[in-house]
């Protein structure tokens, strides 16, 4: 979706939804960095003072950030996200992470019920990266990525919108868990969580939803456990 001239007419809300429409549909994904003020001007067709204006009102929601000497970067994909992020400022890293667990939770069991074929291959692609982020075992962000994108798929083979968003939401709060769990050497706990994570997927094509649940809270009772022991 390319920037295009915007009309006179209620000049600042317009180029907050552009620009609102662009993060949404991912075209500015979260952790970018938005084009500078000239480059915004000259596509807009607007003056500097509205696009600074827009700029500063999407800040000031939560979807943009500046960083001083270095522009300006998405933060949250929509309003939701804005204030998730806002949230989990003065959260500790464990209750984040069981509020996030309840999620995986239903995914395992939708993605039982709901998921496609299509969706079973990215969950079954997205094990092996994890599987093969475990086996090189010394890059630690590597794998946490991995972790994070193999229950991104499930979530999003649940086929709940609501669900894959809210979930989503809570990607970097967990990713920050887990770069706190998952250390050098890697625990025992994450170890196990390998074939664990194999029979959710299992269940999840086998179609058992009581399978697929039961073995999510396998897996996330590990992990709390883990995560119990390093704040103590």
């Amino acid at each position: 979706m390319p920037l295009h001239t915007t009309p006179r007419t209620n000049l600042v809300d317009s180029v907050i939804a552009q620009i609102e429409e662009l993060i949404r549909q991912g075209e500015w994904p979260v952790g970018s960095r938005i084009p500078a003020e000239p480059a915004l001007v000259e596509q807009l067709g607007v003056g500097r003072n509205t696009v600074r204006e827009a700029v500063r009102a999407l800040a000031h929601t939560g979807l943009l950030g500046p960083r001083p000497g270095d522009g300006t970067y998405v933060l949250a994909r929509d309003g939701l996200g804005a204030a998730v992020r806002r949230r989990l400022r003065y959260s500790d890293a464990l209750e984040a992470y069981e509020v996030r667990a309840s999620f995986e939770r239903d995914a395992a069991r939708y993605a039982a019920v709901r998921r496609t074929d299509e969706d079973l291959a990215r969950i079954r692609e997205a094990l092996a990266g994890r599987e093969d982020a475990w086996e090189r075992g010394d890059d630690t962000s590597a794998f946490v990525e991995a972790d994070l994108a193999f229950h991104r798929a499930v979530a999003a083979a649940a086929g709940n919108a609501v669900l894959a968003e809210l979930y989503d939401q809570f990607s970097d709060s967990l990713r920050l868990t887990l770069h706190s769990v998952v250390g050098a050497p890697l625990p025992e706990a994450v170890r196990r969580q390998v074939a664990e994570h194999t029979a959710i997927v299992d269940a999840i094509e086998r179609g058992d939803p009581e399978a697929a649940e039961k073995a999510a809270l396998h897996h996330l009772g590990a992990a709390a456990e883990a995560l119990r022991g390093l704040s103590r």
